[in-house]
């Protein structure tokens, strides 16, 4: 059985805040993949609903997910994010079945 631990993360930008939320996605993605135990980071924009996104992160295992919660880029994104965001995001953590 793998160890991998799959984060599905859905965010909804404030309206108006579409583009700065694009740039904060985007931004997030070489310092996340750069990180010991990425195994990938990818984000999707609803074509119908240009601030509605999804995050789909891969980790080799929860140490290497739990030590991204604990990176600067993401306390950063985290903060910043507090200004674009319509609410909280809706967070998923799936393990292999």
């Amino acid at each position: 059985m793998s160890n991998t631990v799959t984060v599905l993360a859905r965010l909804r930008a404030q309206p108006g805040q579409e583009a700065p939320m694009r740039a904060q996605a985007q931004s997030m993605i070489a310092p996340t993949l750069a990180e010991p135990g990425c195994l990938s980071y990818r984000t999707y924009v609803d074509p119908e609903d240009p601030g509605s996104w999804i995050v789909v992160e891969e980790w080799a295992d929860r140490g290497a997910f739990e030590a991204h919660l604990a990176s600067p880029h993401l306390a950063e994104a985290l903060a910043r994010g507090a200004e674009l965001l319509a609410g909280p995001p809706s967070v998923r953590i799936l393990t292999a079945g």
